[in-house]
């Protein structure tokens, strides 16, 4: 069964081109509770993710890399929030919009993401004065 849906799953990702829309169906990790689990031991916690394909990555663990929210600056600078989901922890991808992003922008937002993106997760954001961020309750920070 598992060679089948992985089969399946790498089938999916092969007909995927950078800057698609896409939803992946995936599994999250959960904290078991012994009342919440029962006799089926149901622990999955399924979840559905939206975003524009930004293609397979990661060293010890593979991804799928999903754009989520698009900043453009000067000069081509991009500043992205993306999801990354665990490709093992995958189900199933579906194509909502083929080419939703243009290949060449779309190859520069995986470019801003791999060249800097999540490598500047430690030191803050160069552009952070320029965007109003939402409080919880909707009125700006």
């Amino acid at each position: 069964m598992k060679k089948q849906f992985d089969e399946s799953l790498k089938s999916q990702l092969e007909k995927l081109d950078i800057g698609d829309l896409i939803s992946v169906s995936w599994c999250d990790a959960s904290v078991g509770k012994s009342l919440s689990v029962g006799n089926g031991a149901n622990i999955d916690v399924p979840v559905r993710s939206w975003g524009v394909y930004l293609g397979v990555l990661g060293v010890r663990a593979k991804h799928i890399i999903l754009g989520q929210n698009c900043f453009c600056y000067a000069d081509g600078l991009y500043d992205l929030d993306y999801t990354a989901v665990p490709l093992s922890w995958s189900i199933d991808v579906g194509v909502i919009s083929k080419k939703y992003i243009p290949e060449g922008e779309a190859e520069k937002l995986l470019s801003s993401f791999v060249q800097g993106g999540h490598q500047m997760l430690n030191r803050p954001r160069i552009f952070q004065h320029f965007q109003k961020r939402l409080s919880v309750d909707g009125r700006p920070d």
